[in-house]
């Protein structure tokens, strides 16, 4: 049976997730809104993901006989400024994600729950894919600058996730 403490934090983390994919997903339609259907694509893809981590600790209170509470989310933004704007409010974002599950291991740490440290050993690997990523796709926007050509051609490698 899961601790209460870390079950509540557990379902906080999954509201915190399910905003993640909302906000990619209003990321996804000002892009694709702006005829940058590749960038669009790439958020899309990164909202379906978030959803996949919400779901992975919603079954991972069932797997330890607690119960998942889906908790209000809150509005995303519906603009973001275009496409680097975008890009750096994503980084930010994971950067923030990162220090929750962080806390979140820092809570299990500290109720003496082992399994659910060990589950969150993959949230804190993926971490530092999703912040890599993001970083990466702000620098190359950076470099890129408002070159149409080197924009175009980022926007269709985006659109080939």
């Amino acid at each position: 049976m899961i601790n209460g403490k870390v079950e509540k934090a557990i379902n906080e983390q999954i509201k915190n997730e399910l905003y993640s994919g909302y906000m990619y997903l209003a990321m996804s339609a000002e892009l694709e809104a702006t005829d940058w259907p590749g960038m669009g694509h790439w958020m899309r893809k990164q909202a379906g993901e978030e959803l996949a981590h919400a779901l992975k600790l919603y079954d991972y209170l069932n797997e330890r006989g607690g119960r998942a509470e889906l908790h209000a989310i809150d509005k995303p933004p519906v603009e973001y400024g275009g496409p680097l704007a975008i890009f750096e409010k994503a980084y930010e974002h994971e950067q923030l994600v990162t220090s929750l599950i962080n806390k979140l291991f820092e809570t299990a740490a500290g109720e003496k729950d082992y399994a659910t440290q060990s589950m969150l050993q993959w949230f804190i690997d993926e971490q530092v894919e999703e912040e890599d990523n993001a970083s990466s796709i702000v620098a190359k926007l950076k470099l890129a600058g408002d070159k149409g050509n080197a924009l175009l051609m980022l926007d269709r490698a985006l659109g080939e996730r």
